[in-house]
């Protein structure tokens, strides 16, 4: 990207990225073009090949691209439907780790919440979870009570199945116990943290609600 453009998108600097934001910088980079293709017709998936054309006036450039997508999303789809589902989510959240918690946010290496970054997670293992901790909760399904649970299965905590206020991706044990990846509260960042595997076990002022593996 040259630098006229990329000093017209390189703001805000993403988490990871250099401070001033550099074009050298890979994640620095990455984030400039998104925001660039998002602006030229890509949000939401608008119009990514009038994007692709914008930022590169090329229509063999644009095939090149699309086709190279194509080939990534296939391998996706390849590995979830291999029933690793839960293991891409997991994988996809402890990058995440370090990314500030913000009340309702979505977007990576920005700024996350706790279902924000569930749903983002499973989304890139191709599955469409609603996006609060209570309606991720009632989606289900249940992973049955003592049953083991397996990484990426969703945990869920609160004052009762009714009022489910947080959610974390289980991954594994440690020391003996129980860890998730998770974004706490405002203040901190996402990261991986113990918690009690036992239903109605205290967490905080909260309680340990049990876990759901999303299908």
């Amino acid at each position: 990207m040259l630098g006229p453009t990329f000093a017209a998108y390189n703001q805000p600097v993403p988490t990871g990225g250099s401070n001033p934001p550099s074009p050298y910088d890979p994640v620095d980079a990455v984030y400039a073009a998104a925001r660039m293709l998002c602006a030229n017709g890509a949000a939401n998936g608008a119009d990514i090949p009038g994007s692709v054309l914008a930022y590169n006036h090329s229509r063999s450039y644009v095939a090149e691209v699309l086709s190279l997508a194509h080939s990534y999303a296939q391998t996706q789809a390849q590995t979830v439907a291999a029933g690793t589902a839960g293991a891409v989510a997991l994988d996809w959240a402890l990058a995440q780790v370090g990314t500030p918690y913000i009340w309702g946010g979505e977007t990576p290496a920005v700024g996350l919440d706790c279902s924000g970054l569930t749903q983002a997670a499973y989304r890139v293992a191709g599955i469409q979870l609603p996006r609060t901790a209570q309606e991720q909760y009632d989606a289900g399904p249940p992973v049955p009570a003592g049953a083991p649970l397996q990484p990426g299965d969703l945990v869920f905590f609160g004052q009762g199945a009714t009022d489910v206020t947080h959610v974390g991706v289980y991954a594994g044990v440690q020391d003996g116990q129980s860890v998730m990846v998770d974004a706490p509260h405002s203040g901190a960042e996402v990261r991986v943290e113990p918690f009690p595997s036992r239903i109605g076990a205290a967490w905080g002022t909260d309680s340990y609600l049990g876990a759901t593996q999303p299908v």
